[in-house]
Parts: structure tokens; C-alpha cells; sequence
């Protein structure tokens, strides 16, 4: 080792004389003292690794004095503590991230947690009687009323949902689905292995881009226990193509006394065709056509918590309801709480759109969208600073979430540029601001979807902004 880094390693101070610092003192009244006692170790060791590593150009430009070492550790006390799951910014343009945990809830149902996660709930005690109550019932009446089907439940989420549909209906049986839909969602999610972990056999049908009605008849055995049909929710196959619609495999289900499990994925309550958005499954539509079980995802169209919803004939959601796995996969009081606040907000239409963020940014106009930018653009001008650069550029949002499959809606994209602060530092900025925001990053430039982010939202991002380009003069 040079004599070099052999000084620079003796500068560092010792971890009692650092304790006496004042500012690592008041963060005792804070912070336990063992924690900042590990945290000044780790700080010292990690200094020390770097030293080791530097290239002799670099050691003379190196100041490890007390000041410096207390300033990092004080940073790095507060980022350990710093919650981990926090209110993110979504400026990327993906509506629905499931990085960024998929819907945003609305007023009502961030209302509805608040009022249940302050006390106690009736999750299991009917209040009428005062005897035990079943959790499955708090959204049943709802979702009746809403899908038109004779019972349901929830559990926590759409995988959980298939899992347990064809657990119930079909362990140690065979399983039609069209090859066609053998999805997969995320690199985790993947319909032949939840099949093959359900205790289900698969029998695939068909090809890939066609098949037809001849293909399930003709794989229908002794053994087959149900016909699955699975939406493609987060894909297209276009072209020379062919499938059997959803009515014909519920009448050939009948002749041959088979139940169909239409899952949904992301499923709709409402028609998104009427709002200038592509036709989307509505549940109550499978329903009505005669589908005997339907899944679908609770944190996706729909726009409430993660939670995988099973609706259908009352025989088969009651076979559900004794599996004992149920008990490994229903949700808490929280869920139940936003996801009954979400499905109220479906019983009135009119107001919906006001009320839903998912579908809020689903269907505003782009005219409106233009506004939101500009306001942001001319924010950011007012507040600025030399050598930056802000400008608007068109571009497409996306829905995300295996929702809406190719979908892309107009939107406008502000462009930012601080100094000779590369795309890359200026990103890693914003998502180190608090709360984090998370940008589009493409050709260079830093962008922030006008589309994805909310009016209240615009404050938070010139502030941090301002504060960046701070730093970087």
C-alpha cells in the first residue's frame, strides 16, 4: 500500500470521537444509539474500501476530515430510516406501473383505509346478530350487483384467484385452454405452471394464432373437469387467426356438463368503448353470456387494491369458500376496506370518471393534458436558473398492467435539461427527491408524462427541480 492511502487511512476519525460530535448527538434524541454506533462503522469501513481503490491521481482531491465523515454518516442515517414505501410521483407515462403499484385509489377508498386502519372492524362479527360473520360477505352483495352473478369472493390477487378456481374445480383432472392463450404476465405469472401447481393436468388445444370449437370437442375425455378460456390481456395475436366465442364454449360446456372459467385478467365493470377507449371484457358481459366462474385483477382497470376477484354460480364460489387454501389467500381488512370504497364508486357512472384516478387518466383529453403541461413548463421557466432548458414535445402514454394490450393514448411530454448534468444524474435525482419522482428517460432526455401525473403533483416537481439545479451550479 502507498504511504498515500496509508495517511489518508489514518485520518479517519475514530467512531467515540465522532459520537461527540453535536450533530450525531441530536440525532440521539432520534435515532437509537446502537444504530448510529453501526452506522458510523459501516461509513468508516466503506471509506476505508474506498480508499484501497483509488488511483494515486485521486487521493489528493479526497477530504475524509470530521466534518465530512459526520456528514455522511448523518445521510446515511436518515436514508436508512427513511420509509421504504412512501407516495411516489409517476411521470413515466405508464398508467398503470405495477413497479409504481399499479392503480392509484381513489379519495374514497384512501378514506375508507384511514377510517379502518385507525381502530377496529367488523372484518368477521355480523352486527346485526353479534355472532361470527365470514369476511367473503363485506363485497358479495356489491359484486352481485354489479357482475349480475349469483355469488363471490375475494383473495389477494388474480393468480391467487385462477390458482384456487382450478384447485377446487379440477385437482386432479385435465384442463382445455387454447394454446393461443397460454399467457404469461410479469416473467412470474404463467398460466401452464399455476395449472400444473393447482394439481390440474393441461390439455392445450389449438395453435397459437387458430383455434376452433372442433379442437375442445375433440380433447374432451373421462377425465376433463372444466374449460378454461384466459383473456389476453397484455398481448395481441392479429392476423391469420381464429377462436370459438365465449357463448360457444359455455354451450358446448352445457352439452357436455363442464363448467367455463372465463379469467379476465384485468377485467372492467363498465364499457371503456363509450369513453373512446378500446373494447375491454366487462365481467357482467361474461356473466350474462353464460361463463360459470369469472376472475379478474382488483389494482388494474378496476382501480382499487391488489386483490384477485372470483364471481359466478353460487355452487362453485361455495366450493371455493370451503377449499382450505382460501384461508392462505384471503385478503386483510385493509383490502376489503378500499375494495368496497372502489366498487361504490361503479354504482354511479356519472360521477365515476371524477372520482376514479385510474380512469380519471384513462379518458382526460389531450387538450386537458396540454394544459397540465404547460403549467408545469411555464412553472419551471418562472423558477429557473441558467444554462436549463424546458420545452413540451408530443408523445404516447401507455396503460400498462396487462391491460389494454398495445394500447397507447396521446399525451404531451415536458422535456428538462439542467446544465451539463447528464439525463442519467438528472433521473437519479428526481428519484432520490422525496417523495421520488420517476421520469422518462429516451434519447437523451429527461421527460415528465403530462398524462401520469396529477395537478398537485406540479408544485413537487418544480421544487425539486429548483433544488437539483442548485446543485449542479
Amino acid at each position: 500500500m502507498s504511504t498515500s492511502k496509508q495517511k489518508l487511512l489514518a485520518q479517519l476519525p475514530q467512531v467515540d470521537k465522532l459520537l461527540q460530535d453535536s450533530r450525531l448527538k441530536k440525532l440521539e434524541q432520534e435515532f437509537p444509539r446502537q444504530l448510529i454506533v453501526d452506522v458510523i462503522r459501516d461509513e468508516l469501513e466503506d471509506l476505508r474500501n474506498h480508499i484501497q481503490r483509488l488511483e494515486a491521481e485521486d487521493i489528493a482531491s479526497l477530504n475524509l476530515g470530521s466534518d465530512e465523515v459526520v456528514e455522511r454518516v448523518c445521510n446515511a442515517i436518515k436514508n436508512r430510516l427513511k420509509p421504504r414505501m412512501r407516495r411516489v410521483v409517476n411521470a413515466g407515462g405508464i398508467i398503470l406501473n405495477t413497479g409504481l403499484g399499479r392503480a392509484p385509489l381513489s379519495s374514497a377508498a384512501k378514506d375508507a383505509l384511514m377510517e379502518v386502519a385507525e381502530g377496529f372492524s367488523p372484518l368477521e362479527i355480523d352486527l346485526e346478530s353479534g355472532s361470527r360473520g365470514d369476511r367473503h360477505t363485506l363485497v358479495e352483495d356489491l359484486l352481485i350487483k354489479l357482475t349480475g352473478a349469483e355469488a363471490a369472493m375475494v383473495v389477494n390477487n388474480n393468480a391467487a384467484a385462477v390458482f384456487l378456481v382450478l384447485n377446487t374445480l379440477a385437482f386432479q383432472k385435465e384442463i382445455m385452454v387454447s394454446r393461443g392463450e397460454l399467457i404469461a404476465i410479469g416473467g412470474s405469472f404463467r398460466i401452464p405452471e399455476i395449472i400444473n401447481k393447482s394439481g390440474a393436468r393441461m390439455v392445450e388445444v389449438g395453435t397459437t394464432n387458430q383455434t376452433y370449437l372442433k379442437d375442445y370437442q375433440r380433447a374432451i375425455g373421462e377425465d376433463t373437469a372444466l374449460i378454461l378460456r384466459v383473456h389476453t390481456s397484455n398481448y395481441k395475436i392479429i392476423g391469420f387467426t381464429a377462436n370459438p366465442t365465449l357463448a360457444e364454449l359455455v354451450l358446448l360446456g352445457r352439452e357436455n356438463d363442464l363448467p367455463v372459467v372465463d379469467d379476465l385478467g384485468s377485467g372492467m365493470l363498465i364499457d371503456l368503448s363509450r369513453y373512446g377507449l378500446p373494447k375491454e371484457p366487462v365481467v357482467a358481459e361474461s356473466i350474462k353470456t353464460g361463463a360459470d366462474v369469472v376472475t379478474f385483477s382488483g389494482d388494474k382497470l378496476l382501480g382499487g387494491p391488489q386483490a384477485g376477484i372470483i364471481v359466478g354460480r353460487k355452487k362453485y364460489i361455495d366450493a371455493m369458500k370451503k377449499n382450505q387454501l382460501t384461508r392462505t389467500l384471503r385478503c386483510c381488512k385493509l383490502t376489503f376496506a378500499a375494495l368496497e370504497a372502489t366498487l361504490r364508486l361503479f354504482l354511479d357512472e356519472g360521477r365515476l370518471l371524477k372520482t376514479h384516478r385510474v380512469l380519471n387518466c384513462l379518458t382526460t383529453p389531450l387538450e386537458q393534458v396540454a394544459t397540465r403541461a404547460d403549467q408545469l413548463c411555464t412553472r419551471l421557466e418562472d423558477n429557473l436558473i441558467e444554462k436549463s432548458e424546458f420545452g413540451i414535445t408530443d408523445g404516447l402514454s401507455e396503460v400498462g398492467g396487462g391491460s389494454l394490450a398495445t394500447e397507447s393514448l396521446p399525451t404531451k411530454l415536458v422535456y428538462i435539461k439542467l446544465g451539463e448534468m447528464s439525463d442519467r444524474e438528472l433521473a437519479r435525482h428526481l428519484r432520490l427527491n422525496h417523495p421520488p419522482i420517476i421520469p422518462r428517460v429516451y434519447n437523451g432526455n429527461v421527460l415528465i408524462d403530462a398524462r401520469t401525473i396529477f395537478d398537485d403533483e406540479i408544485d413537487i416537481i418544480v421544487q425539486a427541480v429548483a433544488k437539483i439545479a442548485q446543485t449542479a451550479q
